[in-house]
């Protein structure tokens, strides 16, 4: 998942450049994998929060090999993940390519749409690679045992393509704060628990019927951003609960 630059913003934590050594490659649907690197030191971050991977230490200018993903780890975790929609980009390229104990040079953390205790009802509308940010923060609540109450809408085009998947029907079997619904667009769905269909007004008010009094996380590809963005200013809900974060470069 990469960020559109003119979104970037400091985060609360002090953003730093720091090297880690590459651990594995985790295979999420058939497009999407996983990159788990182990820092030199503990990087404290925010659940929401993205860095920067830098493959040219020379030109830390290159946008093509230098590029913004969004942490998929809890920061409860020692270890860092971040996730992406493989392409034939250098940059995936590069990624794929990484063998264990590689180092790597990152720069973060960066982004201020993350999660914050004070948010007690949280609703997710997300859209494919979207997922990552959230795979984070819900992370983080389940680990650390917090009792925020939790709705996630997570679109995709097909049942394959539901990254982690895994770990959110665990979440959705063992949170009693959290549930999840999946809808697809592309085929109907296999499992009865999924919905047909896109993000829009009727849906989110069969399933988050109290969205109003919810803080909204927006995170996906733009023209995604902005429909839901759309949907929220059709179902009347507060600007200020509304946080969205672009992703492009799959």
């Amino acid at each position: 998942m990469l960020l559109l630059p003119e979104k970037i913003n400091l985060g609360v934590k002090k953003m730093e450049i720091f090297k880690a050594k590459f651990i594995e490659k985790i295979i999420r649907t058939p497009s999407v994998a996983s990159f788990r690197f182990a820092p030199e030191k503990k990087i404290e971050f925010l659940a929401g929060q993205f860095l920067k991977i830098m493959f040219d230490e020379q030109n830390l200018s290159n946008n093509k090999l230098n590029k913004y993903l969004s942490f998929s780890s809890s920061p409860a975790e020692s270890y860092i993940e971040v996730t992406k929609r493989i392409t034939e980009s250098d940059f995936s390229g590069r990624l794929g390519a990484l063998k264990k104990d590689d180092v790597v040079l990152f720069q973060g953390p960066l982004g201020k749409c993350v999660f914050k205790p004070e948010y007690r009802k949280i609703v997710f509308l997300i859209g494919g690679i979207g997922i990552t940010p959230v795979i984070s923060i819900i992370g983080y609540v389940f680990k650390e045992k917090l009792d925020n109450d939790i709705v996630l809408l997570y679109s995709n085009k097909t049942e394959e393509e539901i990254a982690f998947k895994k770990e959110l029907d665990f979440w959705r079997q063992e949170a009693r704060n959290v549930k999840i619904y999946y809808s697809l667009t592309d085929c109907t769905p296999k499992d009865e628990k999924c919905i047909y269909g896109r993000i829009d007004k009727g849906m989110v008010q069969d399933n988050v019927r109290d969205i109003k009094e919810r803080t909204i996380f927006i995170f996906g590809p733009p023209r995604m951003v902005e429909a839901i963005q759309g949907v929220c200013l059709e179902l009347e809900c507060d600007k200020k609960r509304v946080l969205s974060e672009n992703f492009i470069g799959y």
